[in-house]
């Protein structure tokens, strides 16, 4: 099979980038590429969480146990609104129903509630969604939606608060936590060959440290549609794009594109 040549972007790397939190276990499939490449390969938190406190959560009027339903998207958002509800001392009844977005997220509810004994539903199949199970029960309950606040409002994601207001549901949301751009100043005269971003906002952080950015020869890699788009809003060149038929995950891509870079 004949190689394609390379194109003028497809320079040689020796670093990269990785706009998530350093793993604690300190192994990852990135280091692993690193090593296995001899390429310098470093994490960097580009957004970060931050907890609100009491008196923020006062501000909002909202008393949980009022609702007889609550939807859950994450577990981020089950640990933050259980860890507020408790500092508050709201203690949510028993008859409590929960809706969630998957069954990972139902299971993850087993940290603070005696599951057996709840009713928590989630789309089990490709037949139901969340969207189905939620009119299932429209005007049976009072629902509370627990959510983040975020920096900017163009990367969030609102597909259910705009059904349930669409549909005329009875309920509310309430911000369990923050969601903020990291300080990245320190990285200002730092230089890598490869920055790889896995969502929107990791791409509105690096504009909002520095806004006089500009990308020359480092590579850009995102994971998603929606991360590839936010690449093209900010003028950006996206050159690894994960997944993609054949190379279903991120560190693939890249590999892929190390072995031609660098002639490998």
């Amino acid at each position: 099979m004949a190689v394609s040549a390379k194109s003028e972007r497809e320079i040689k790397v020796e670093s990269i980038l990785i706009s998530q939190p350093e793993p604690t276990s300190g192994r990852s499939p990135y280091y692993d590429l690193g090593d296995k490449y001899n390429i310098k390969v470093d994490f960097r938190q580009f957004i970060q969480i931050e907890e609100i406190t009491s008196k923020e959560f006062r501000k909002e009027r909202i008393t949980p146990t009022d609702f007889s339903a609550v939807i859950f998207t994450s577990k981020v958002v089950i640990e933050h609104f259980f860890k507020i509800s408790k500092e508050m001392r709201f203690t949510m009844p028993a008859d409590t129903k929960y809706f969630c977005t998957s069954e990972a997220i139902a299971l993850y509810l087993q940290k603070f509630i005696e599951y057996r004994k709840r009713k928590v539903f989630y789309p089990k199949d490709k037949k139901h969604t969340i969207f189905s199970l939620l009119e299932k029960h429209k005007n049976k309950e009072n629902f509370l939606f627990p959510c983040a606040s975020y920096p900017f409002d163009d990367v969030r994601k609102t597909d259910i608060p705009d059904f349930l207001k669409e549909k005329e549901f009875n309920f509310a949301e309430v911000v369990v936590y923050r969601i903020v751009c990291s300080d990245l100043s320190d990285l200002k005269d730092i230089y890598y060959d490869i920055i790889v971003f896995f969502a929107p906002l990791g791409i509105k952080s690096l504009f909002e440290n520095f806004p006089d950015f500009k990308q020359n020869k480092t590579r850009i890699a995102a994971l998603g549609n929606a991360t590839a788009k936010a690449v093209g809003d900010h003028k950006l060149i996206l050159d690894i794009a994960a997944p993609v038929p054949g190379m279903p995950s991120m560190t693939a891509a890249i590999e892929q594109y190390l072995k031609k870079a660098n002639d490998l």
